[in-house]
């Protein structure tokens, strides 16, 4: 008997195992169930979150109604085409872009079964980076999904479907560019606008006819008015810009209406385009590169207007708001105080640029005027040249064309680039043969013939001159602009001087001026043979300057030895003038450049100017292929008042062959400096 119930008993205890068993693994089961149900329905929380963010950030506003509920659109009044309309209506109207969402975070909310939403947004506005704005939301379940209760709040905090966001700018004026006179270089003028209303056209033929009349009038070609015509946002009664008139008065035409607008014009327009540059439309690479314009902006395109242009732009001001229009309360989002361009006053004188720049029209040159005594820079010349307010009024592609394909390169700025300086460079020579007492004033040299080589060891190559003069010393050699005797010179420096002497002459060093400007070079790679040097010494070989740094190499000569820095903006501080001579050997200098004007033998004896002393030396710089061959000539004239150096002018003309050669140039620039003294 009892053997029996110990066999009942075992019968108990595993059959109460076998629920335990049982009953452990429904609950493992419904666990796991649970568990596994809410780490799905969190992962689907996340993606909601940041589907509905990053449609957002990109603004692909027509796929937001995929991340919301039905439920929540229903609640606030907004079908899914409503709330993309307003979603682009609003960033669209206040030209929201660059979007980034920030402190994304999702939790659970236990109490009411379903997800909180945090999240920020910035962005940057047509009045520049909004502050950081937070949103607070909700994520509930539809559809067997997880979605964001959406709300109108979410376009902006605080926000109710009736609200609307308006912006208001005011516009920053442009700083003008001035002379140092205060007279403007680049001015906001009002001017009119010439546009078609498509209305006023006419039909059919008549429509064609009056399309062909207006094309002739205003120099468009036929196809680019239909083509402005035919944009999207072009209406029947709408006004359609064609063309900004700088000069002229309107003229009265079937389909044509003017309007008046605020421009930039250029009133030295071609006299200074090289310096002054002009002002363009944005491009979006303008945009992608600077996130605080905006479509439809100008900005500084070339010359000082685009060095300048931060200064010269100010800052828009403005407000966003959030307007209700049942209660009329605002609520500033967005607020800017508009801050007007700067003023940039230049050392140059209009009258003196526009003169200068009537002078040498017609040729292929440039010119620079320069103060030797302080650095100011008076007048920075380039010839030929092109239409500032052409440019800024909307050159057509054909005049555009014309520019680009002419040989003479009118989009050049030749003040700036870098030439042979030819004979101008041997008063360099003859300052340095001076400090380093190679050469002296009275020393004469023998040299017979118009022709000279060192040796037989340069073979075909000699040194050429224009005057046969049997003794020379330094005076008649920059009297005659005698090639023979600076090369004789040069060697007998040898290269080691010589090239101690030019780095008092700032080669190889840039200039602090607001264009770009190569610096000027000696030689390629050395002076590496005797025939380099010589070339070099009278101002050949491989030396490159451009007319701004021959002028300011030479201002030592009108300023006791003493080199000075260009200057451009009248407020600028330049490095201080720099010891490049002696005053005795500037002097000295000097003194034969006097003479080169005086004296009836002297190349620069035309550009006597009565009861003024004039300092001058003249140069050509002949371009050839190799040694012993005829090139293009390029003319040079150097002048300064050797009583009163408060100008130094630097002149060039290119290709004056079998025109007078540097003679040419005097002939230009004598008015110029004849009017300094009216």
């Amino acid at each position: 008997m009892r053997v029996q119930r110990q066999k009942k008993n075992s019968k108990k205890v595993i059959w109460i195992s076998l629920i335990v068993v049982v009953v452990l693994a429904i609950i493992g089961g419904v666990t796991y169930y649970f568990m596994n149900s809410n780490a799905k329905n969190e992962k689907m929380a996340n993606a909601a979150a940041e589907n509905f963010t990053t449609n957002i950030k990109k603004e692909n506003f027509t796929k937001l109604s995929d991340d919301v509920t039905k439920k929540s659109l229903k609640s606030s009044g907004f079908t899914a085409d409503e709330m993309e309309t307003k979603y682009k209506t609003v960033y669209t109207g206040i030209d929201a872009r660059d979007i980034k969402v920030a402190d994304l975070k999702v939790t659970y909310d236990d109490a009411k079964k379903n997800y909180k939403l945090a999240y920020s947004l910035e962005m940057t506005t047509t009045l520049g980076k909004l502050a950081k704005q937070k949103y607070n939301a909700t994520i509930s379940s539809e559809d067997d999904d997880w979605k964001v209760d959406w709300q109108p709040n979410l376009i902006f905090p605080g926000m109710v479907k009736s609200d609307k966001v308006r912006l208001t700018t005011d516009e920053a004026k442009r700083g003008q560019i001035q002379d140092l006179n205060g007279k403007g270089l680049a001015i906001n003028k009002n001017v009119s606008e010439a546009g078609i209303v498509p209305n006023d056209l006419g039909e059919g033929e008549a429509k064609t006819k009056n399309l062909a009349a207006i094309s002739k009038a205003f120099d468009i070609p036929v196809a680019d008015l239909e083509k402005k015509l035919s944009q999207s946002w072009v209406h029947p009664d709408t006004f359609v810009p064609i063309k900004v008139l700088t000069t002229g008065s309107p003229v009265q035409m079937a389909g044509v209406s003017y309007a008046t607008i605020e421009t930039r014009y250029y009133p030295l327009s071609q006299a200074a385009a090289h310096l002054i540059g002009y002002v363009g439309e944005v491009s979006a690479e303008d945009i992608e590169k600077n996130k605080l314009l905006n479509v439809g902006d100008f900005i500084g395109k070339a010359g000082l207007e685009r060095y300048y242009d931060k200064a010269l732009r100010g800052t828009n001001g403005g407000r966003i708001l959030i307007v209700n229009d049942e209660t009329k309360e605002e609520t500033v989002l967005q607020q800017n105080e508009k801050k007007d361009g700067e003023n940039i006053k230049l050392t140059i004188d209009s009258k003196i640029q526009q003169d200068t720049f009537n002078a040498l029209k017609g040729e292929v040159g440039s010119a620079t005027i320069i103060n030797p005594t302080n650095g100011n820079l008076v007048a920075l010349v380039s010839s030929p040249s092109y239409d500032t307010n052409q440019m800024v009024a909307g050159i057509s592609s054909a005049d555009y064309k014309k520019y680009t394909d002419d040989k003479n390169l009118p989009f050049l700025a030749r003040y700036a680039t870098r030439y042979a300086p030819g004979s101008t460079f041997k008063t360099i020579t003859a300052a340095v043969g001076l400090e380093n007492g190679t050469t002296k004033p009275d020393k004469v040299r023998e040299i017979s013939g118009l022709q000279w080589q060192k040796d037989k060891s340069w073979g075909k190559y000699f040194v050429t001159r224009v005057h046969d003069i049997p003794k020379v010393n330094m005076v008649d050699a920059l009297v005659n602009s005698d090639n023979i005797y600076f090369a004789q010179e040069g060697l007998a420096m040898g290269e080691t001087k010589f090239q101690d002497g030019l780095k008092k002459f700032d080669f190889g060093e840039e200039f602090d001026l607001p264009f770009n400007m190569e610096p000027a070079q000696i030689s390629n790679d050395g002076i590496k043979s005797d025939i380099l040097l010589a070339d070099t010494a009278y101002g050949q070989g491989e030396l490159l300057m451009s007319p701004i740094q021959q002028a300011v190499a030479y201002t030592p000569f009108a300023n006791n030895g003493k080199m000075v820095y260009p200057k451009l903006r009248e407020t600028e501080e330049t490095k201080a003038a720099k010891d490049s001579m002696s005053a005795a050997t500037a002097n000295t200098v000097k003194s034969a450049l006097v003479q080169a004007v005086s004296k009836p033998e002297g190349t620069a004896h035309k550009l006597q100017i009565a009861g003024h002393n004039i300092a001058a030396k003249t140069g050509t710089a002949e371009l050839k292929q190799k040694q012993g061959e005829s090139g293009l000539e390029n003319g040079f004239l150097l002048a300064f008042d050797s009583d009163k150096p408060d100008y130094l002018v630097l002149a060039m003309i290119e290709g004056v062959n079998g025109r007078g050669g540097s003679g040419l140039v005097i002939e230009k620039m004598k008015p110029v400096m004849e009017s300094f003294y009216k």
